[in-house]
C-alpha cells in the first residue's frame, strides 16, 4: 500500500493550517508550525499571491493531506462522490470522513490517522465483530467498531482512551470507552466537518 512518509510537520506549513497529523504533539509548545506557521524555504512568512488554479489545488491539497490519502485514491473518491445523489463536494467530504482510519480517529480510538492506520493494517480492530485492516473501508451508519480484546492493553490505545473525555467527539458517532468501541449513529453531514474547507473548489478544479 502506498503511502506518504515525509515528515508531516511540513505539510502543515505548506497549507498554512494546523491538521493534527501529530496528535497530541499538535497541541503543545512542540508543535512546528506553532513556530513557523510559514512554507519551509520562506522567509519571514511572506507568500506570493495566488491564482485562482492555484488556490483551487491548494484548497484540495489541503483536504487529501488531512485525510491521508494519495492523489489516485482522491481522484477515485471525487468521481464517486460525482455519481452520487446530492452536492458533490459535500459527498466527497462525507466519503472521506467514513473512511475507518478517520472513524478510528474521530472516535477518539487513535490520537492521529496516522495511528489509526498502523494500529489497522496490525489488525486491531473490528467492524461489527469482524477483523478489518483496510484503512479505506467505509463505516456505514449502525456500524459498530471494537478494539480487539487482546488489543485493549497496548499503551498507545489505552493513551488514546483516556484522553476521550477531554475530547470533543462529532455528534454522528458515540463511544464507549468501558466497551472499547466506537458507533457510527448516522451518516456525517458537512456541518459535522471540522476541517474549514471550501469544498466547491475542488468541484471547479476537477470540472475544467
Amino acid at each position: 500500500m502506498a503511502r506518504y512518509t515525509g515528515p508531516v510537520c511540513k505539510i502543515c506549513r505548506r497549507e498554512g493550517l494546523k491538521l493534527f497529523l501529530k496528535g497530541v504533539r499538535c497541541s503543545t509548545d512542540k508543535c512546528s508550525f506553532d513556530r513557523r506557521p510559514y512554507a519551509s524555504g520562506m522567509q519571514s512568512g511572506r507568500r506570493r499571491k495566488q491564482s485562482n488554479y492555484g488556490i483551487q489545488l491548494r484548497e484540495k491539497q489541503k483536504v487529501r493531506k488531512n485525510y491521508g490519502v494519495l492523489e489516485k485514491q482522491f481522484r477515485l473518491y471525487f468521481y464517486k462522490a460525482e455519481r452520487m445523489k446530492g452536492a458533490t463536494g459535500e459527498n466527497l467530504l462525507q466519503l472521506l470522513e467514513r473512511r475507518l482510519d478517520n472513524v478510528i480517529y474521530r472516535g477518539g480510538l487513535a490520537m492521529s490517522r496516522q495511528q489509526a492506520r498502523q494500529l489497522l493494517l496490525h489488525g486491531h480492530f473490528l467492524v461489527n465483530g469482524k477483523k478489518v485492516n483496510i484503512p479505506s473501508f467505509l463505516v456505514s451508519e449502525g456500524d459498530v467498531i471494537e478494539i480487539k480484546e487482546s488489543s485493549r492493553k497496548i499503551s498507545t490505545i489505552q493513551d488514546s482512551l483516556s484522553a476521550v473525555e477531554h475530547k470533543t467527539l462529532p455528534a454522528w458517532l458515540e463511544t464507549d470507552t468501558n466497551k472499547f468501541t466506537s458507533k457510527m449513529l448516522h451518516l456525517p453531514t458537512r456541518e459535522d466537518v471540522s476541517l474549514p474547507v471550501e469544498e466547491q473548489l475542488i468541484v471547479e478544479l476537477y470540472s475544467k
